[in-house]
């Protein structure tokens, strides 16, 4: 550890304090803590994270402007004066710490953690934080909650407000896991601090407070809506017309789009939106742009995003190539409808990054010209997939032949 003179001056070095205050307020808080507070001559935050830190306060109390200010532009403006941001808990877990650092270097701030909700909750409940799953509902969609429900799974979830627990319990009910025990912790930390319990089925909890996580217990029914790890999800899990990449397919596209984490798929020709949502689903770091010209399709998409929990998926409503301007260059893109338009397979070979993977489906014949072009003439993999499925036959069974499928593969080169 260095000496205090040098831990004194590697702080004046940073303008900006951020300090984690809990609902113990000034009392949870460290010596370092309490200090960065009183040397500002600035104080932001919430107004309840202004009165939780009143007593310190010497300097000028400021809340956070309605509508929040993403950009922190009042903060940056004070750029080299004793500033100080007071934030819940851990202000770099779902915090206003990861909003500041968008915009300020780190050299430039230090941060000094209380315990998150988080933590809190799961030392109330003697949970080790490596083995539950986590997600912020806090002015989010409840939807985020939905790939985490498997039965026998622990979950903490940070809600929004009084209303978040009830909302909760009724999708836990309507999506077959009703019988999962929940529990309310409230005001953790605080004077206020309550932990309740019940059935998602049976929850009539009343007087919430405001300040809230939920732990869930995961209970399943025979028949609960569980979204499997893994590629090939079943078709009737997804809301279609029949445009959809049926399940054998999309695993195999999936497989061969080879998804990595951080990475962007365009998703063209969406249809109902299976790849791109498969390809968000594998990992929380991945990001999809559908694009889909027929409007019933597009709607379908979003329902179909929101039932699966991937609310971030991006839905484009157009034709390409004209819908394809502008939008940010992709790591992988799937062709699965409209391919062999004008202009379309060109504009995606352009667009995909050098290291890039493009994956094209054909079922028709003028599809399948166009992929035998760009075989011969870029090279890459061309393979054709034939699936077929028992179905009767009279009084037995046969094997009914769906569609076969042409799927050319490519990996763009450096120099493409």
């Amino acid at each position: 550890m260095p000496p205090e003179s040098e831990r004194r001056a590697l702080n004046q070095s940073r303008w900006l304090s951020i300090v984690g205050i809990g609902e113990d307020g000034v009392r949870g808080l460290g010596n370092n803590a309490r200090e960065a507070i009183t040397l500002a001559s600035v104080v932001f935050g919430g107004k309840r994270h202004l009165e939780l830190a009143a007593p310190l306060i010497s300097g000028d109390a400021r809340p956070w402007p309605v509508p929040f200010d993403a950009a922190m532009r009042d903060v940056v403006a004070l750029r080299g004066q004793a500033v100080c941001v007071l934030a819940s808990g851990d202000p770099f877990f779902f915090g206003v710490g990861a909003t500041l650092s968008r915009h300020i270097e780190a050299a430039e701030f230090i941060t000094y953690p209380s315990p998150s909700a988080f933590s809190l909750a799961a030392s109330r409940l003697g949970w080790p934080l490596q083995e539950i799953e986590t997600v912020s509902l806090h002015g989010r969609p409840l939807d985020l909650v939905r790939p985490l429900l498997h039965a026998g799974r622990r979950i903490i979830a940070l809600t929004s407000d009084e209303k978040g627990p009830a909302e909760l319990a009724e999708l836990l009910s309507a999506s077959g896991f009703g019988q999962s025990r929940m529990i309310v912790l409230e005001a953790l930390g605080g004077e206020a601090e309550r932990v309740r319990s019940s059935r998602a089925n049976e929850f009539a909890m009343r007087d919430i407070n405001i300040l809230n996580v939920v732990a869930i217990e995961v209970v399943a029914d025979v028949a609960a809506r569980v979204l499997p790890r893994g590629f090939g999800l079943d078709d009737a899990l997804f809301e279609h017309d029949g445009q959809i990449t049926k399940r054998e397919i999309r695993a195999l596209t999936l497989s061969t789009l080879s998804p990595r984490r951080g990475e962007l798929l365009w998703d063209i020709g969406a249809g109902s939106g299976s790849i791109s949502i498969e390809w968000m689903l594998a990992d929380p770091s991945m990001k999809a742009i559908a694009i889909e010209g027929h409007p019933e399709r597009a709607a379908r998409i979003t329902r179909n995003a929101a039932a699966f929990g991937m609310p971030g998926l991006v839905l484009v409503e157009g034709e390409a190539p004209k819908a394809l301007d502008d939008l940010p260059q992709p790591d992988a893109i799937f062709i699965g409808g409209g391919g062999s338009e004008p202009g379309v397979f060109d504009a995606a070979l352009e667009a995909l990054k050098p290291g890039g993977r493009l994956v094209a489906n054909a079922v028709t014949l003028e599809m399948e010209a166009v992929l035998l072009a760009a075989q011969a003439k870029l090279g890459g993999s061309l393979i054709r997939i034939e699936v077929s499925r028992a179905a009767p036959v009279g009084s037995m069974q046969g094997w009914k032949p769906a569609m076969p499928v042409t799927q050319w593969s490519w990996t763009k080169g450096a120099e493409q």
